[in-house]
């Protein structure tokens, strides 16, 4: 059973400028928070200082709790914070079989265990058959779906969402955030979606969280 994702008076700054700061909230397991603001306030930046790839540059303080843990000094793997961005990100070497096994846990090392992992997802996403596909040859929601399942695949414990929407069009785009949302909520997953569209926000449904660029000390 996943737990809550929390911020505790999370903030960063760049040299004198703030980008945010004092940003306190709690995402329940199954719950969609949704993060708004203008362009360059920090929204991505949060989601970073959330899954452990934030720029050295960058300074941070307050703490990111998931599941029970204060993950804030750890590593990008053990925090176990799955992220979805604008671009699907599926390796065009490999398969999409070989896309959905790299993110399989490492602890699932019998063959047969992560072929049959592998075959639920496919099934899942409504793609059976496309197992050896190249990613290449999918539609744009064809490749979203991939992504999620493999993202899924790595047993996150919470999800973070960079305006994974917003290259699609908008009956895609519906399509496509409801089989994410439905996904995560099924898995119990407190999900952080930074988006632009109110529509994005109104399908969430969680609280929102508004962010501004805050002025250089």
């Amino acid at each position: 059973m996943n737990g809550s994702l929390r911020l505790v008076r999370a903030g960063v700054s760049l040299g004198s400028q703030t980008l945010f700061d004092e940003v306190s909230v709690e995402v329940r397991p199954g719950e969609i928070a949704t993060v708004m603001g203008p362009s360059g306030s920090g929204k991505s930046t949060l989601l970073s200082y959330i899954c452990g790839t934030l720029d050295p540059v960058f300074r941070a303080r307050g703490q990111v709790i998931v599941a029970g843990d204060d993950v804030t000094g750890w590593s990008v793997r053990r925090r176990r914070v799955g992220i979805l961005f604008q671009d699907d990100m599926l390796f065009p070497h490999l398969s999409v079989r070989e896309n959905l096994g790299f993110g399989l846990v490492e602890t699932v090392r019998d063959r047969a265990a992560r072929r049959g992992m592998i075959a639920a997802a496919l099934e899942e996403a409504e793609l059976t058959g496309f197992a050896d596909r190249d990613p290449a040859t999918l539609s744009g929601g064809q490749r979203a779906r991939v992504a999620l399942m493999r993202t899924l695949l790595a047993a996150p414990r919470a999800l973070l969402l960079d305006e994974p929407f917003s290259k699609l069009d908008v009956e895609l785009r519906e399509r496509v955030r409801r089989f994410v949302f439905d996904h995560a909520r099924q898995r119990s997953l407190p999900v952080l979606l930074v988006t632009h569209d109110p529509a994005d926000a109104a399908a969430a449904g969680g609280p929102i969280i508004a962010i501004a660029p805050i002025s250089s000390n």
